[in-house]
C-alpha cells in the first residue's frame, strides 16, 4: 500500500500507510510494528484495502477514520462538517479567557460544525452555557452526537438555521464565538483537492469576496452581545484589514486582529463597550 501511495504522489505516503493500517486491524502503532510478521486477519485486510482506495481516490485519512482529536478531544466527523484544525484551539483558549472569573456565563458558538469550539470550552467550564447554531441538519446531528460522548449534552442547546436567525429577541451572550466559511467563491476550484472534493461547500463559500458572512454577523451583533461581551471570529489569513473595518464600521469602538503561531491573522477580536 505505500508503494501504490509513493506511485500516486501522496505527499506523506508512509504515515497513511501506517495509519490506514492501525485503523483496518484496530491497533496502535506499537502493536502493528510487533505484528507485522504475522498473518493478517482477512476483515482487516479487506478493509485495509477499501480504505486504500478511498486515499487513492484523493479522500483524506482523517476523513476515512471519520474523527479528529481537537483541544485532546476525539470530534465526530460527517460529510457536513469541516475537520476541526489546530489553529481553531486559539479561538477556544481566547474564548475561556473571556468567559474567566464570570458566575454564570453564556455563549453563542454560530456555524458550529462538529461543536468542537462548543464542546471544547465546556468541558473546561462547568458552570458554562452555550447556544449552539448550524444551517444544516446532519451538521447539527454531528455536534449533538459528540456533545453527548463528551458529557455536556445537558448544557449545550442546538439551534438550525443561519447565524442569528435561530436567536430570540431578548437573548443576551457574553461570548460570541464563531468560524463562518471566508474563501471567496472563485477560489474554491483550486483548492487542494482534499479540500475542494470532500469538504462541505457550505462551510468554505464565503460568496464572491470572502467576507459575505461577517457583513451579516457584523450587522447583527449588536443585539445579542451584552455590554462588556467579547466576540471572536476566525478569519482567512489576509482578511484581517477588511473583516476589522466591518465591526467597526458596525459601531463597534474595539476590534482588534490576533495572529495564529506562525504569525498569520487568524481571529478577529470585537469587545462592546
Amino acid at each position: 500500500m505505500r508503494d501504490r501511495f509513493r506511485a500516486a504522489r501522496l505527499d506523506t505516503p508512509e504515515l497513511d500507510a501506517r495509519l490506514l493500517a492501525e485503523l483496518a486491524f484496530g491497533v496502535d502503532q506499537l502493536t502493528l510494528f510487533t505484528r507485522e510478521r504475522q498473518a493478517a486477519p482477512e476483515e482487516g485486510l479487506e478493509r485495509l484495502q477499501a480504505f486504500a482506495a478511498r486515499r487513492l481516490r484523493g479522500e483524506p485519512v482523517v476523513r476515512i477514520a471519520g474523527q479528529k482529536q481537537f483541544w485532546g478531544l476525539d470530534f465526530a466527523l460527517s460529510e457536513a462538517t469541516l475537520v476541526p484544525r489546530p489553529e481553531t484551539e486559539l479561538i477556544v483558549q481566547q474564548v475561556l479567557d473571556a468567559l474567566e472569573g464570570l458566575e454564570d456565563p453564556m455563549f453563542l458558538d454560530l456555524g458550529t460544525g462538529t461543536g468542537c469550539i462548543a464542546i471544547a470550552v465546556l468541558s473546561e467550564l462547568p458552570q458554562a452555557r452555550a447556544i449552539a447554531v448550524d444551517l444544516s441538519a446532519e451538521a447539527l446531528l454531528t455536534a449533538q452526537w459528540n456533545a453527548q460522548r463528551h458529557g455536556v449534552d445537558n448544557r449545550v442547546a442546538f439551534r438550525r438555521g443561519s447565524w442569528f436567525d435561530p436567536i430570540e429577541n431578548g437573548e443576551a451572550f457574553d461570548v460570541v464565538v464563531g468560524n463562518p466559511p471566508y474563501i471567496p467563491r472563485e477560489v474554491i476550484p483550486t483548492l487542494a483537492p482534499e479540500v475542494r472534493a470532500f469538504d462541505p461547500p457550505l462551510a468554505l463559500d464565503g460568496g464572491w469576496d470572502g467576507v459575505d458572512a461577517y457583513r451579516t454577523i457584523a450587522g447583527e451583533l449588536v443585539y445579542f452581545l451584552r455590554p462588556g461581551g467579547t466576540a471572536l471570529f476566525e478569519i482567512g489569513h489576509d482578511q484581517g484589514w477588511v473583516v476589522s473595518k466591518l465591526f467597526a464600521a458596525a459601531g463597534f469602538g474595539e476590534v482588534t486582529v490576533e495572529a495564529d503561531l506562525a504569525g498569520l491573522d487568524r481571529v478577529v477580536v470585537v469587545r462592546h463597550i
